[in-house]
């Protein structure tokens, strides 16, 4: 294999270590973990926090609120980041980050404190997760590989956000709210430690190949005042929300116009033109905004009609992870290998609209029977779907863009998670309202709110079903194996230095 120019005069790691990509893979899965579990663990504990530190309903947002606006808006940077100085400096930088905000999430003593060290844990989370994916496509060379190392990344995703509901039950209920805090630096510590030992070392291009500073700020600005508008939405005027969209909107336009006049862009505009990063990034926008509020309403329902508590909830929506690492660890690498990641998408995604018909038909009391196959369905449906949508995004382009176009695949992914959740909230607590007006029963309008909203996120997957088929069909073949992982001559692999 030759080397790599643009990796600054770098050899690549030889190919037959197998266990030494398998640890790599463990770490990297291991640092998604702590920060996707965050997520859920956290909204858990909501309730309990407001009491301890007298949070106002509206203040209380911001818990979740500063952590995704931190989070969405540093993505696109911290993958450039990556290209630049070298993903694993960044990747273990984000993991210390985040670790360090942790603790002081769980010594904070007023509501400022912890608001500005979950802005910090959704910086960190940022750097971590913005790189990981950019380095899984280098480690694993091989299409079959490469699905199934996806496979394993996705059931990490989806597995942690149903641990941390269960785990911020229990540790809400047993030992405090400090502890869904505490619990992340174990993890990452460990993480961190095992990944200056085994991630291949990467010397980057250096800042001077694209350390465009306006772009920087232009594009930060405009996320988070985007994300801040999503997560806002709902509980702010019409005037205003469009008034801080417009914002976000000159903002994104201004970095769009850099990028396109920059000698070193941050976002090089050539990556929208490979099919299958534009396609498979406007896929993934459809495909998650229906998914990720289906969590959230589906937990709702569990709650507030059904009746369960926080670690019922958890209890109840395992089936569905249970479900998604069967399917992904097991059978999508495979099914991708053998069939293409464009028929297995579209098959993950009709699967998808399928689960959520079964929803659409929910009804007010002893719901869980119906609500099971659907989990079950559903849980299939994006195991089959993610890994392969995801090889899709990533599998274009320039190698030396693989942290950029990672990062604006985690960004596409959060911006659509906000949008998803702002949208079906708001339509549910639409109709449910209209019905109780109308002299419906509690319990039967808001069943009947996450129904239709159920029916919108059908809609939503069938239209990223539709636009898949569409954009992608002409890149279902196996994807081409990307550029070796380079490491530095005077530096193997593993050797413990960053």
């Amino acid at each position: 294999m030759s080397t790599s120019p643009r990796a600054g005069g770098a050899t690549p790691v030889p190919p037959g270590r197998a266990g030494g990509r398998l640890l790599a893979l463990v770490v990297l899965c291991a640092g998604q973990l702590m920060v996707i579990l965050d997520g859920t663990i956290v909204n858990v504990a909501l309730p309990t926090i407001s009491d301890a530190l007298d949070f106002t309903p509206a203040n209380l947002a911001w818990v979740m609120n500063a952590y995704l606006i931190g989070f969405g808006g540093l993505l696109p940077l911290a993958g450039r980041i990556g290209d630049l100085i070298g993903r694993k400096r960044v990747f273990v930088t984000g993991l210390v980050a985040f670790v360090a905000a942790s603790a002081l999430c769980a010594a904070a003593v007023d509501q400022a404190m912890l608001i500005a060290a979950r802005f910090i844990q959704g910086a960190g989370g940022a750097l971590a997760s913005a790189v990981v994916l950019g380095m899984l496509v280098t480690l694993y060379e091989r299409p079959g590989d490469r699905a199934r190392a996806i496979g394993a990344f996705t059931f990490v995703g989806s597995g942690g956000a149903s641990i941390g509901t269960i785990a911020g039950g229990v540790l809400t209920q047993t030992v405090g709210w400090h502890w869904i805090f505490l619990v992340n630096l174990p993890i990452g510590l460990a993480a961190a430690a095992l990944a200056i030992r085994v991630l291949p070392a990467e010397r980057g291009l250096g800042l001077r190949a694209g350390a465009d500073a306006a772009g920087a700020v232009l594009v930060t600005a405009g996320l988070m005042l985007g994300v801040y508008t999503i997560v806002r939405s709902t509980e702010q005027p019409w005037p205003y929300t469009l008034g801080t969209a417009a914002g976000a909107v000159v903002l994104l336009a201004g970095f769009v116009l850099r990028q396109a006049r920059a000698r070193t862009p941050l976002l090089p505009l050539r990556v929208f033109a490979v099919r299958s990063v534009a396609g498979g990034n406007a896929v993934q926008l459809l495909m998650i905004a229906g998914m990720f509020g289906f969590q959230f309403l589906v937990a709702l329902y569990l709650r507030e009609v059904l009746g369960y508590d926080p670690l019922h909830t958890g209890l109840a929506l395992l089936p569905a992870s249970l479900t998604i690492a069967v399917v992904s660890l097991g059978v999508s690498g495979r099914l991708v290998a053998r069939f293409g990641p464009v028929r297995m998408l579209a098959a993950g995604l009709a699967t998808v609209v399928l689960g959520f018909a079964i929803l659409a038909q929910l009804p007010s009391q002893h719901g869980y029977p119906v609500l099971l196959p659907a989990l079950i369905v559903l849980g299939a449906g994006f195991a089959t779907a993610m890994p392969a949508l995801t090889g899709l995004a990533m599998s274009g382009g320039d190698p030396a863009d693989s942290g950029v176009v990672s990062g604006l695949f985690n960004t596409v992914q959060q911006i659509a998670g906000a949008l998803g959740l702002a949208v079906l909230s708001t339509v549910a607590a639409a109709h449910t309202r209209q019905l109780v007006a109308a002299g419906t029963g509690a319990a039967a309008a808001q069943t009947a709110g996450y129904r239709v909203a159920f029916v919108v996120a059908g809609g939503l997957v069938l239209a990223a079903l539709a636009l898949g088929v569409t954009l992608l069909r002409r890149t279902g073949a196996p994807a081409r194996p990307a550029a070796p992982v380079t490491v530095d001559r005077a530096e193997p692999a593993g050797t413990g230095r960053s």
